[in-house]
């Protein structure tokens, strides 16, 4: 290590910078992040450091470098494009026994500040000690997207507990042996998800019960999306991976399920027209009973879970038991399959609205299966109509639109396990969709997509699977 990391507390404190551009406006924005009292120096200045002048967040003097112009500060940056000046500073800061940042140029400084990760009051600096600036970045990136926005606020509120736990533990052991109990607890999801109220009574309840062994159940209700897994929400794949019991159903992807937590108990559910695991009303009343015993269970459903997943029937039953719940959306079949397939959904010169419909079959009062759907609606021109779990009533869909005006003409998409390598897609028209349907032997998930839309696929369709 050549360099001794350390956090540099410069609240209301002077500061320099030297340079007008946009270098320096980057390192003026960290410096104000960080309170300081900054004077610019610079012949001229760039719009964005004209406007910080003008809210009085910075002063500036419109001058050539000068050594006396760094008397007083804490430190120094210089950032200007020109080799002179920067040399000129350096050597002026470390006479002055200033700590100085030339950018750029590592053997001008005196300290670096490397990339940082900013959750405050959480901070992460990452360094390459002026060897691989690019290689410290692509590394703030990947912990960028392992740290949540709102992680700052575990800090705060713990931050707020500190005086409690230190008069309730006395040693220094017993306090880091609850500290690691309530961060691997669901406190650090109850912040995480918003809610804040409960995390602190949570964490009341803790230091007085002084049993942080006793974890609350919880529910996360998670879409998976259409099947490709880097389709995932950042809070899917970190709930994913901290689950105790995994209740699944048909349509997560193989992909989707590798990711979740290896030692997780899994639980599948899923259902099919002619086939269902474990009726809607018993799924609901399971979720709630694994939570009760204080597992953290992952719902995981195909798409959204609002979106044709019956969540909204799931979390109703868990809060008739009081669980704790959280939602996570997904991806939509008919956002991410039509995009797989080079269909936009809407656009300006074919499709200004978009229906999603689910293509159930029910039974009638003969208990006879059949399609009870808002034809006229469906009929509408200018719409994309998007079909959800219609394979098996595709043909007398199609007979149905027909028989009320829609043009036997009208381009129509059935895509089989969309945004997977499995994916495949059969295009037709309304007339003879089903006949070519049942050549391809298309088998279920399957979404259609009918309108106009549908032919732009010819151009825009962009991703091949590799089969």
């Amino acid at each position: 290590m050549q360099a001794l990391p350390i956090f540099f507390n410069i609240q209301q404190r002077h500061c320099v910078v030297i340079g007008g551009g946009d270098v320096a406006t980057r390192k003026v924005s960290m410096l104000l992040k960080a309170s300081a009292a900054i004077t610019l120096y610079s012949p001229e200045i760039c719009h964005e450091l004209q406007d910080l002048v003008a809210a009085q967040k910075i002063q500036y003097v419109p001058s050539n470098f000068e050594q006396n112009q760094l008397a007083g500060a804490c430190l120094v940056i210089a950032a200007t494009d020109d080799e002179a000046v920067n040399i000129a500073v350096s050597v002026a800061a470390k006479a002055q026994n200033i700590p100085v940042n030339v950018v750029d140029a590592p053997d001008l400084c005196t300290f670096t500040m490397g990339s940082i990760i900013d959750r405050s009051p959480v901070v992460i600096a990452i360094s390459s000690e002026g060897n691989a600036p690019v290689l410290a970045r692509y590394i703030r990136a990947k912990i960028e997207t392992m740290l949540p926005a709102t992680y700052g606020r575990i800090a705060d509120i713990a931050g707020e507990f500190r005086e409690k736990v230190k008069e309730k533990f006395a040693t220094t052991q017993a306090r880091r042996i609850f500290w690691e109990g309530v961060l691997q607890g669901s406190f650090v999801e109850r912040v995480l998800s918003g809610q804040e109220q409960a995390a602190r009574e949570q964490l009341t309840n803790l230091i007085y019960d002084a049993d942080v062994t006793k974890n609350q159940g919880e529910v996360f209700l998670v879409g998976g999306g259409p099947g490709d897994p880097d389709l995932l929400t950042f809070r899917a794949l970190r709930l994913m991976q901290q689950c105790d019991v995994c209740v699944y159903d048909k349509l997560v992807s193989p992909e989707v399920m590798e990711l979740v937590r290896r030692d997780a108990e899994l639980i599948y559910v899923g259902k099919s027209r002619d086939q269902h695991t474990m009726p809607q009303e018993e799924i609901n009343g399971l979720l709630a009973k694994l939570a009760l015993q204080g597992k953290r269970v992952l719902r995981l459903k195909g798409g959204d879970p609002f979106i044709f997943g019956r969540g909204g029937e799931e979390i109703e039953t868990l809060m008739q038991h009081g669980v704790p719940f959280q939602v996570v959306p997904g991806i939509t079949a008919a956002n991410g399959v039509s995009s797989y397939a080079g269909i936009p959904l809407t656009h300006r010169d074919y499709a200004q609205a978009c229906l999603f419909i689910t293509g159930h079959l029910k039974a009638n009062a003969n208990k006879e299966l059949t399609l009870d759907l808002d034809w006229i609606a469906m009929s509408r021109p200018r719409q994309t109509v998007v079909i959800y779990m219609g394979l098996v009533g595709l043909k007398e869909i199609c007979e149905k639109l027909i028989q009320h005006g829609v043009p036997a003409t009208m381009p129509v998409a059935v895509v089989q396990q969309g945004t997977t390598q499995r994916q495949k897609v059969v295009t037709a028209t309304l007339a003879d969709l089903a006949e070519k349907v049942s050549m391809a032997e298309m088998k279920p998930p399957c979404l259609t997509i009918i309108g106009e839309v549908v032919q732009l696929r010819e151009k825009l369709n962009w991703f091949e699977p590799n089969r």
